[in-house]
């Protein structure tokens, strides 16, 4: 039986983005040995959109996309712009490594809980 969903976010600095989901995000963590950080995330959902194989996104889904901008902010954490799109209002977060990851609010009804 399948438990669980383990997701890895590739960087040119680790380091720094395994200290900033600490930290910054406040995501709990295990030491799976040597400091390496193995993250607990919220709840989660996947969806398949058309496209090339093996190119996979990563988004954080919120209740109200600008007040957690404004949380982030205050946590020096640097957002992109807001977009609206069909299924959802829509920003990234810059990580200290270089690399970016999605964070929007949905309009679509979401599985979470079901």
């Amino acid at each position: 039986m399948i438990n669980g969903t383990h997701v890895i976010v590739y960087s040119k600095d680790a380091e720094s983005d395994r200290a900033f989901f600490r930290d910054v995000l406040k995501f709990p963590a295990v030491d799976a040995g040597h400091g390496w950080l193995i993250f607990g995330l919220p709840a989660a959902e996947a969806a398949f959109h058309p496209g090339e194989n093996d190119v996979h996104a990563l988004y954080f889904m919120c209740d109200d996309l600008k007040a957690e901008m404004e949380s982030l902010k205050a946590k020096k954490v640097k957002c992109g712009a807001v977009k609206e799109e069909r299924w959802g209002s829509v920003t990234t977060i810059s990580l200290p490594g270089g690399g970016k990851i999605g964070l929007y609010q949905p309009k679509h009804p979401t599985a979470i809980g079901r």
